[in-house]
């Protein structure tokens, strides 16, 4: 059984130490303070004992990589054991000094963990663990994604009303008249003065001046929340009025970077639609899909207010059982009869200058029929090193996969592969011990490839393979086909985005 794994000084003082069985702190810091006065000087051992605990050692460089185990404990697998924990170490530490250890000590731990569990190791090798320490959250993109569209609608909303509440001060001063009053203020003139110091804030962001001191307490955040709808916006308000004048620059910052994300091509029409879907996919190495999703999403992006009240024609022809879910605005009963997405509402418009979300779909499956892009890796031994045979084919024949990348993890400390034949071109990564087969297009025309190299290593160090494409087609055949409007129901020019990426895809 391993009960500690550490890295610690020639004095013997620990800089990281992993306990994997119940052990106090005085009593691991006393075992290593003993291991340097153990070990007998000028004899090449990898090993010394006591009456309790058998200490495996490696040197590395001013420091050990050091293993405690019991002494009945099978030498043989904690040197094995040893050898992977001394290859983690330089996975994560640029040099092997022990302040640049202590700054990556919980990214060592994190690996320790993976290596071994409740003292026992686990089956793992080098590019697990570094698959195993990197994941990602599908989930946590997700909501970042709908918080950021959120945050945009906010904006654009506060934008449109500081816009009105302007429009009306200059009318009022035009006729000679009072400014009308916004919010409690318990004077029309107070409220029209502070109106009009939010809304030159706002949408004059190039002045640094801000609102004085004395009007700022409530008067921004009752004039900003005029009219707003939505428990987002209310929020987001909420949070201008308790960070105060700060907010009020950043506003301006914020909504110039939107407007330089949200910057149109030059064939976007005042209707624009993008069709984005992304796929998460794991295979295993002998064949089968042990899990796909696959998700969709229609963003609406309308520039021009007489083509705010619309409704869209969807053409759905797939035929994998994929489910659809429109937004909670929607008519879901005109979407279900007449494949058309329209407002519950037809007098209310759809949002202007932001991406709304109308219509999102979902696929999980393990039909192995339905995986867009398969992946063979055949490692086979031969002698002291490994020949690795790998092949694509393109089983959805209807898409075109450009700038395809598949990633081959290899050994370390073995050097550069060397490439049999190859269709495409590749590119060997020294620093992350990465085989990179780069495809510039897959489609029905090229659907198929092969690539052959042999380096030292054994058949589990090649895998995962990583897959990442993108592709102008999406995989589920939902379009948007015609647009027109409510009233008069005359069609509209509209321009679409169709974008099929990569959220994982690896073979295991």
């Amino acid at each position: 059984v391993l009960l500690a794994a550490a890295v610690c000084t020639k004095a013997g003082k620990a800089i990281v130490s992993r306990q994997f069985v119940e052990m106090t702190r005085t009593r691991i810091e006393g075992l290593l303070a003993a291991f340097p006065k153990l070990m007998n000087t000028g004899k090449q051992h990898t090993f010394v004992e006591t009456e309790s605990v058998r200490y495996v050692y490696q040197p590395m460089e001013k420091l050990y990589m050091v293993l405690i185990t019991t002494k009945n404990s099978n030498i043989l697998e904690d040197l094995e054991t040893l050898r992977l924990f001394s290859r983690v170490i330089p996975e994560y530490c640029r040099a092997l000094e022990e302040n640049e250890i202590s700054e990556h000590c919980f990214d060592l731990i994190f690996a320790f963990d993976e290596i071994v569990a409740l003292g026992y190791r686990e089956n793992v090798n080098l590019a697990q663990i570094r698959t195993f320490t990197e994941m990602d959250s599908h989930e946590e993109k997700v909501f970042r994604a709908v918080r950021e569209t959120q945050e945009r609608e906010a904006k654009a909303e506060m934008r449109r009303k500081a816009k009105e509440l302007q429009q009306a001060r200059r009318d009022a001063e035009r006729h000679g008249k009072k400014a009308p009053g916004f919010g409690g203020f318990g004077s029309s003139a107070v409220s029209g003065g502070v109106t009009a110091m939010i809304t030159e804030t706002i949408i004059e962001t190039e002045k640094p001046k801000v609102a004085p001191a004395p009007a700022r307490p409530s008067g921004p955040s009752k004039a900003l929340k005029l009219g707003t709808k939505g428990k987002e916006v209310d929020n987001f308000v909420d949070k201008l009025k308790s960070e105060g004048e700060n907010i009020m620059t950043s506003v301006g910052k914020r909504s110039a970077e939107a407007a330089k994300v949200l910057a149109p091509p030059i064939n976007m029409e005042s209707v624009h639609m993008k069709i984005e879907e992304k796929i998460s996919l794991t295979c295993g190495r002998d064949g089968g899909l042990q899990n796909m999703e696959l998700h969709g999403m229609i963003m609406l992006h309308i520039s021009d207010e007489k083509f705010a009240r619309i409704r869209l024609h969807v053409e759905n022809e797939d035929k994998r059982g994929v489910q659809l879910q429109t937004h909670p605005n929607v008519d879901k009963k005109l979407f279900t009869t007449e494949s058309q997405i329209g407002l519950k509402n037809p007098e209310k418009s759809f949002p202007i200058n932001s991406d709304v979300g109308v219509l999102k779909w979902r696929l999980q499956t393990t039909e192995e029929s339905f995986i867009p892009l398969t992946i063979n890796c055949w490692p086979s031994e031969s002698g002291n090193s490994c020949d690795v045979n790998i092949e694509y084919e393109l089983q959805e024949e209807s898409l075109e996969l450009n700038d395809v990348i598949i990633t081959i993890p290899l050994p370390s400390g073995v050097g550069a592969p060397v490439i049999g034949e190859i269709d495409g071109e590749y590119r060997h990564d020294s620093r992350r011990n990465l085989l990179e087969w780069c495809l510039p297009v897959i489609d029905a025309k090229n659907k198929s490839g092969s690539l052959e190299f042999s380096i030292a290593g054994q058949p589990n160090d090649f895998f995962p393979v990583h897959v990442s494409f993108i592709s102008k087609k999406n995989y589920c055949n939902i379009q948007v086909t015609k647009v027109t409007q409510v009233d008069g129901n005359s069609p509209v020019r509209f321009s679409t985005e169709t974008t099929f990426l990569v959220d994982k895809y690896e073979i295991l």
